[in-house]
């Protein structure tokens, strides 16, 4: 398989206003590809469009727009071909968590996440997968999580969501072989992004090392230009690590020792 050359690239880049999306922004600009530019906060996304074109002379498009509305794929697609604007690569970056006990989440907030960390992710690739395979050129990068290995109490939903997302990816991956389209679930583990001030505590990184967004940006770009890349891999050699052991003990044994961390300062 070829490795994706970013300069013909088209690229749909949802949470982009900061973080690991903003990152991705800024490498694949310097790398000449064109790109579009979804997230909620509009004045980001304007001023992030504005400094990649000014340092780069790529064609940028922010749209701004809350992905937890209903079928957010139609959405965007019916704005892209209005304009005019043709995809080849799509990365799903979108997405945020709580923090505490599932039984005192707050039910809208608890669903606004599962709509843009679940549905979101699904009605995307949905909307775009078969163009991006017609074209076959390019990429369909979904960004999950090291929570995606192992269940983890007081993160009990966003856990599930990213597990649903490395297994949609996997499955992906194996339904676009042959298309020339390269399908990968990569997984940053605990990384310095705006994350922790919206669940509002750092105890959710339970006591692990940051890793930077340009960092993870990297890593993933490393493994989606391999020749024969794999459904999903992992940032980092210790949260590679974390995975594979939640593979070779019981489920029980697995939760135990996560609930042991992440529940030790809510008793």
């Amino acid at each position: 398989m070829t490795a994706p050359q970013h300069h013909n690239q088209t690229v749909l880049i949802t949470g982009a206003s900061s973080g690991i999306g903003a990152a991705f922004a800024r490498r694949l600009a310097a790398l000449g590809s064109d790109l579009v530019l979804t997230a909620r906060r509009a004045d980001r996304l304007t001023a992030l469009a504005t400094e990649l074109r000014t340092a780069h002379a790529v064609k940028v498009t922010p749209i701004p727009l809350d992905l937890s509305i209903e079928a957010p794929g139609a959405a965007l697609a019916t704005e892209l071909n209005r304009r005019g604007i043709a995809l080849t690569a799509l990365i799903n970056n979108a997405g945020h968590g709580s923090w505490g006990r599932f039984h005192d989440d707050d039910p809208a907030r608890l669903r606004h996440m599962i709509a843009v960390d679940v549905g979101a992710v699904a009605d995307l690739s949905r909307a775009f997968i078969n163009p991006l395979r017609e074209r076959g050129t390019g990429y369909l990068l979904n960004i999950t999580s090291v929570a995606a290995y192992a269940p983890v109490p007081n993160q009990a939903a966003y856990s599930a969501a990213k597990a649903f997302v490395l297994s949609l990816t996997e499955s992906l991956w194996a339904e676009s072989r042959g298309s020339g389209l390269r399908v990968l679930a990569f997984a940053p583990g605990v990384t310095r992004t705006e994350y922790f001030d919206v669940v509002g505590t750092t105890d959710a990184t339970g006591g692990a090392a940051f890793q930077t967004p340009e960092q993870v940006v990297t890593a993933a770009l490393r493994v989606l230009g391999r020749r024969n890349p794999p459904p999903s891999a992992i940032s980092g050699c210790g949260n590679q690590a974390l995975a594979l052991a939640s593979r070779l003990v019981t489920r029980r044994l697995t939760v135990t020792l996560a609930a042991t961390n992440t529940l030790r300062n809510r008793q």
